[in-house]
């Protein structure tokens, strides 16, 4: 398989589509091979890893184990770049409190769900779970530089979201980028070769296809 290969993960996950069409639209104009795979040799051999999911995370936990795919997830984990998306992301994590749910362990943490019952936004509207639409990201954390995939993105852009659950992560240090919805969170987490986001950057036009189209390219 060329070294330029970007593998999706086909384990049964909803997004699968819309993640793949957007890492392809992504690589246009480069060198980089998209491919679709249910085969564990495939994702070894690619050169970067992106593992999308949507749903239910027990479902997407059972799904990657019955797929035969899980332990080459986590060998992309150890080895090269790694791009999770949506309940792709909170998989990394050690714990889900949805169907208390044990995790790959890959970014100590746990996957929390909102708890914003009765609680009111500034224009006096009622929180609902799942956060659901457009919010801003904010990814120059401290006074270091933001990661690199966020090259080019500017500082509060919007991404689409649609969540119930979201990271905690145990290290301050892999968060990556936060927004806001009852409160700051992690939105993006980030540890060596391993890069993920809550949110659905193949739904969020522009800035979304940046990150992917970033991702093709970043070398950590």
């Amino acid at each position: 398989m060329s070294p330029h290969t970007v593998a999706v993960v086909d384990y049964g996950s909803g997004n699968l589509r819309s993640v793949s069409q957007a890492v392809v639209h992504a690589a246009v104009g480069t060198d980089v091979r998209v491919v679709v795979t249910q085969s564990a040799q495939a994702v070894r051999d690619a050169h970067r890893v992106v593992l999308p999911g949507q749903g239910h995370i027990a479902d997407c936990m059972r799904e990657l184990a019955a797929s035969g795919l899980q332990d080459a997830v986590l060998h992309a984990a150890a080895h090269k770049p790694l791009f999770g998306v949506c309940v792709g992301m909170q998989m990394l994590l050690t714990h889900s409190e949805e169907g208390d749910t044990p995790g790959l362990n890959l970014l100590p943490g746990e996957v929390k769900r909102f708890d914003l019952a009765g609680r009111t936004q500034p224009d006096g509207s009622r929180y609902k779970v799942p956060q659901m639409g457009w919010n801003r990201v904010f990814h120059a954390l401290g006074d270091g530089p933001s990661h690199p995939v966020w090259a080019g993105v500017a500082d509060g852009a919007y991404f689409y979201f649609v969540h119930s659950f979201y990271a905690s992560p145990a290290n301050a240090a892999h968060v990556a980028g936060q927004t806001d919805y009852g409160g700051r969170f992690a939105c993006a987490l980030a540890r060596d070769n391993i890069f993920a986001t809550q949110f659905h950057p193949e739904k969020s036009a522009d800035q979304g296809l940046a990150l992917y189209r970033n991702f093709l390219t970043w070398n950590p």
